[in-house]
C-alpha cells in the first residue's frame, strides 16, 4: 500500500490542500491502519479512544470498540489532506468519507 500511497504522490492529487477533509464514522472504524499506511501527506494517526468519546458511540460501534481495544483512526493533519481518495478506498469497514473543510465553506460563503 505504501507504494500506491508514493505513486499516487508524485503523479499528484486532486485539489489544493484542506479543500476536502477526511471524516471518520467512528461507529465503523476498527483501527487497522490503513488509512496511516495509504495517506501520502500524513493526515491520518492512531488512537485510543477516551472514555468521554466512547460514549457517543452506537451500540455496534461500542462492541466493535470494545474487541479492537477502542483503537481508532484520527486525523490529527486533516487540513493537509489534498483529496486523493486513497484512504477511501483503502479503509475496509468503509469508515471514511471526505467532506469540504468548514473553513473552505465559510469561505464559500462569504463571496457568495
Amino acid at each position: 500500500m505504501l507504494e500506491v500511497a508514493e505513486n499516487f504522490r508524485t503523479s499528484g492529487c486532486r485539489l489544493e490542500p484542506g479543500v476536502l477533509v477526511p471524516v471518520i464514522d467512528r461507529n465503523r472504524c476498527e483501527g487497522a491502519g490503513d488509512c496511516v499506511a495509504v495517506c501520502p501527506v500524513s493526515v491520518f494517526s492512531l488512537i485510543v479512544l477516551r472514555q468521554e468519546q466512547r460514549g457517543s458511540l452506537s451500540l455496534k460501534g461500542r462492541i466493535k470498540g470494545l474487541v479492537h481495544g477502542w483503537r481508532q483512526a484520527d486525523t490529527p493533519n486533516a487540513i493537509a489532506c489534498e483529496a486523493c481518495g486513497l484512504c477511501v478506498q483503502a479503509c475496509p469497514e468503509k469508515a471514511i468519507r471526505l467532506q469540504r473543510s468548514v473553513a473552505t465553506a465559510r469561505e464559500v460563503g462569504a463571496v457568495s
